[in-house]
This record gives structure tokens, sequence and C-alpha cells, in this order.
């Protein structure tokens, strides 16, 4: 195939001499060639590419056309290539690939969808969708990603599952940190959202309508299949994945907790709203400010219908009752109301504080007399219902535990053992620590109880102990310095008497 320079110096050459063959030899070329490209010119239909040629896959072209067409242009090359051999065809299969690929453009080149900018509205549009969350203690986990249209401000939230309720808390919480309602929000036709579709038409959860009318916007669905009339939502899930899930590509390390995972969100929040956006080149969280003055005041109160009935927790036990069963919440609920509700085979317990409904606690449904309890709920357990730690009340009490927590060990261990005149032996020590100082006596009030020894002298025999073994070598018995009795007396035995 001649190049547009090289067809330009053979019709040069044959304007030049009249002749085929001497344009031929001064162009390099064949006359042939020369003859071709002239006759082309006169007839005003000069290109610059190669005259086509019969092909072996000519025969077969339009059946190659039929099968891009049923398939919708889907259909792979290797599968065309396999039918046209069972039909005779004699070609190689990457013919058939190039003939392929030429019939998908020819039938994708009218069908692509195209797409008119669009430019938001500010407090009009936002959109929210679900992607596939981290797996965290054997959970799978949701992340719900809120997007407002026009400042472009991204809210990642955690979820454990799409039921209704656990959904509208979430939106809750997010059009919070938004700091407003914007006219519309757009999302997918799930059952939450979409009932059925009659002609066309969505039917709205009634759920959702309540959702929508407690807050003053319109919840709106887009075309079933067709994620591009929410792509900022989807766009947002996209990312939101790629940085918070753990995968090969991020080396990201597991999540040891739910809270880990929410403080990650959090902090991934942070940073795409603080970077310029793509398309605006301004951060988001500033373009929210501005746009907060054209966002609804969000109501006092946050939408509690569908987050199940109200149940306060007892102020000393930290559970509530629901269906017969009791369940555990985080003690520092405790006297406070929180709303609880049945999913599936687990009870959900949320409560709703100033920043919206959080979800504090989730169990296994249990039966009457068996509570649900879970250890993160509780304070601290002592270390026995017996345990006591001593509280001095008199002057004396405080001057003793005073000297440290060998004589705090002593107290508790000597009243455990039923030890007589305590209060004596206390001053003793008291006045022993005058003579030896505080930190000795508490060693060796310390050494004392864990000897068991609490009878009188004890704690002055293990101070002298300790006075005449501190800071020389420590006297131990041997092999060489025994008090048992040896065995040579035993070796006479048996051979007759001793002569004198």
């Amino acid at each position: 195939m001649k190049s547009a320079e090289e067809i330009m110096e053979i019709l040069e050459a044959y304007d030049l001499t009249g002749s085929l063959r001497d344009a031929g030899e001064l162009a390099g070329c064949s006359h042939h060639t020369v003859s071709r490209y002239v006759a082309a010119r006169d007839a005003g239909r000069l290109v610059a590419g190669a005259a086509s040629r019969p092909s072996v896959l000519d025969p077969y072209l339009a059946k190659i056309e039929e099968l891009v067409e049923r398939s919708k242009g889907k259909i792979r090359a290797d599968v065309v290539h396999d039918r046209l051999v069972a039909m005779g065809y004699p070609g190689a299969e990457r013919t058939t690939r190039r003939a392929v690929a030429r019939a998908k453009a020819a039938y994708a080149s009218g069908r692509r969808r195209v797409f008119r900018p669009w430019i938001p509205e500010p407090g009009m549009w936002a959109q929210y969708d679900f992607g596939v969350g981290p797996t965290v203690g054997g959970t799978p986990t949701l992340l719900l990603c809120l997007w407002l249209a026009w400042s472009r401000f991204r809210v990642v939230l955690p979820i454990l599952d799409r039921a209704a309720p656990t959904v509208f808390a979430s939106v809750d919480v997010a059009l919070r940190r938004l700091g407003g309602v914007p006219t519309y929000l757009l999302t997918d036709n799930e059952k939450t959202v979409t009932v059925e579709h009659v002609a066309g038409v969505p039917v709205r959860n009634p759920t959702a309508v309540g959702f929508g009318r407690h807050y003053g916007l319109t919840v709106a669905t887009c075309l079933p299949a067709d994620p591009q009339t929410k792509g900022g939502s989807e766009a947002t899930v996209r990312i939101a994945k790629a940085d918070l899930v753990p995968t090969e590509a991020n080396l990201l390390d597991a999540y040891r907790s739910f809270t880990e995972l929410e403080t990650a969100c959090a902090e991934f929040g942070d940073l795409v709203n603080a970077r310029p956006h793509r398309a605006t080149r301004r951060p988001p969280v500033q373009m929210l400010a501005e746009e907060r003055a054209r966002l609804h005041p969000l109501p006092a109160r946050p939408f509690t219908v569908l987050l199940g009935g109200a149940r306060r927790v007892g102020s000393t036990t930290a559970l509530v009752s629901f269906e017969g069963g009791q369940y555990s919440v985080p003690h520092r609920l405790a006297g406070q109301v929180v709303r609880v509700r049945r999913h599936g085979g687990q009870v959900v317990v949320t409560h709703v504080g100033p920043d919206g409904p959080v979800e504090v606690a989730r169990h296994q449904a249990t039966t009457p007399g068996s509570p649900a309890l879970d250890d993160a709920h509780f304070p601290p357990v002592p270390a026995g219902p017996a345990a006591r730690s001593p509280r001095p009340r008199t002057a004396a009490e405080t001057e003793f535990c005073g000297l440290g927590d060998g004589a705090r060990l002593w107290l508790v261990e000597a009243a455990a053992a039923g030890t007589t005149r305590m209060r004596v032996k206390m001053a003793e020590a008291v006045t022993l620590a005058g003579l030896h100082g505080p930190g000795t006596v508490d060693q060796a009030l310390g050494s004392a109880a864990t000897a068991g020894r609490f009878a009188d002298g004890d704690l002055a025999a293990i101070l002298t102990h300790q006075a005449t073994t501190t800071g020389g070598p420590t006297s131990q018995v041997g092999e060489q310095h025994t008090l048992a009795q040896g065995t040579g007396g035993w070796n006479a035995l048996g051979r007759g008497p001793v002569a004198s």
C-alpha cells in the first residue's frame, strides 16, 4: 500500500515523462502501478490505499453480520470461526477475528449511548448505592455510599444488612453529616424503596414514602438495570471499595472490629472530601459549605418508626426485654431508651442520639430465662463476689495502708486467715517503718502475706532476715553441708567383729 507521498511522486514522474514505463523507473515501481494511479486520478477516485482484493471470507461475510446482529454484538470470534468451519470455510482464524472485529464496530457505531452533560443544581440531588464491604470477624459487611451531586461530597458508612431500618437509619446519619436535606434522593429499585413495577411505573414502598415525608424529600429510583443514571454514587462505591476493602492490590490488613471499619470509613471520607475534585477543581468540603444554604433543614428527631419498639434499659443490669428474652446493651446506655426490632433470627438494638440512630447491639434471638450477653457491654468484672479491697477509714488504717501494696496485701490475706490482734500488728508495722523505712517494711509485709506468716514476731523475723541477706551471698545447703545421716556405718555390716 502506497503512502500519499509515494502516490504524488508517481504522478509527478508521469507528468514529467509522459510515459508509464519511464515514470515507473523514476518512481521505483511497476508501470502497472503508475497506470492504476493515473487512471484513478483521471476518474476522480484517487485514494491512498490498496485496491480491494477478493478474499476467501467474502462468501461468509453475510453470515458473520447475521451472527453479530443476533448476539447484539457480543458473540466471540472463536465461536464465529467454528460455525464458519462447519459451513466449509477454509481460511485461518486470524482472518475471521479481523472480520468479526469490523462487523462489531459497524454494529456498535449506530448504537452507542450518547450522554448529555448533567449540570446539577445546588441542593437538588443526592444519590446512594451499596457496595460489598470487607469481612469483619467472619461477618460480611456492606458499604452505603451517599453522594451529593453539586458539591461532590461523599459519605461512606458500613452496615450489616439492607433491611429498611438499617438503610434509613444510615441515610439519616449521612444527611446529618451533610448538614441538610436535598430535594431528591435517587437510588436503586430495591424492595425497601420500590415494591413492584406496573406498566413500567415504580410503585413506592409505603415506608419509603413515610421516610421521605418525614425529611421533606422525594425518594426517586433510576431505571432498572441502568446504573448510568446514578453514576456519581456508582463511582463513590468503586473508589470506596478500592480504598477500604482489603485486596491484593492495596495490601490492607483485615479489620479486627466493626468499630475499626467505621473509623476507616470516616478517615476515607475526610480524605476524598478535602482534596480537589477532578471536575470542579475545588475540594467538596468547601463546596458543601456553599451548598448548605440550598439544603432543607433537618428534622430535630430522626425517623425512628422503623427502628423497632421503644424499650428502656435497666439502670443496673444494662439489659432490655424483647419478646420474652433479655439482651445486653452497652452499660453506658443504662436507664436510657433504645429501639429494638427483629431481623430474621437476630435482634437489633438501636440508640437514637444527637448524631442520629446508631446500632449498638445485635444478638441471636434467645428464649426466656436465657439472656443473650456480650462481655464487651459490661464494665470489668471484680475478682469474685467475695473480693474486697482495703478502704481505710481511721487514721491508723490510713497510715498502715499508706506503706504500699505489700501492706494492703497483708491486710487482705491476714483477714482471710482469721488472724488475731490485727490492729496491734498493724501498729507494730507502722512503728518498724519508722526504724527500717516504709519500703523495707512494705516488702516484708508482702513476703509475710505470700508465705502466710501472720503470727507475733513474724514481721520482725522477716525484717532481720532481709537485713542479713541484703547485699551478700545467699547461703544454700549442699551435699557437703548437710545434717542428714550418711550410709558409711553400713559398710562394716557382715564383715565380722572389728579387731581391737
